[in-house]
């Protein structure tokens, strides 16, 4: 039976440069973006199993322009990311289904409080406060 042959790898120093340009070069996510569509979804090892994506940099950064930009290209929007937007909506059914995912970290194990934070997410942190979630 012939197999189906994938493509190669990315480059995991073009990963890395895509991931460190999600954390707030705007002009260089597009540009690379443009030119290599499918490091879109790449995720990167920092080390330890710290993977992070474009958009896991963004979002913890506070950069709600990338992130838009990213998500609007058909990036994987997770809780890290619609916390700093303070979509409240995700943040609130999310926690219905899981009511322990405060308890999950991002990307350097940053915590779901600091990405709203970071974000300015004033219905997301009063949403977090009110379940006495302080980390």
């Amino acid at each position: 039976m012939a197999q189906d042959k994938r493509p190669d790898p990315l480059s995991v120093d073009k990963v890395k440069e895509f991931v460190r340009l999600g954390h707030g070069d705007l002009a260089g996510t597009k540009q690379m973006l443009e030119e290599m569509p499918a490091v879109l979804h790449a995720t990167y090892d920092w080390g330890n199993g710290d993977f992070e994506t474009a958009l896991g940099g963004a979002s913890h950064m506070g950069r709600k322009d990338i992130a838009e930009y990213l998500v609007g290209k058909g990036a994987r929007m997770d809780i890290f990311t619609a916390a700093m937007m303070n979509k409240i909506d995700i943040v609130k059914a999310i926690f219905a289904a899981f009511p322990d995912t405060h308890l999950c970290k991002g990307p350097h194990g940053i915590t779901l409080l600091m990405h709203a934070q970071k974000g300015e997410a004033g219905e997301v942190l009063e949403f977090l406060k009110l379940r006495n979630i302080t980390q």
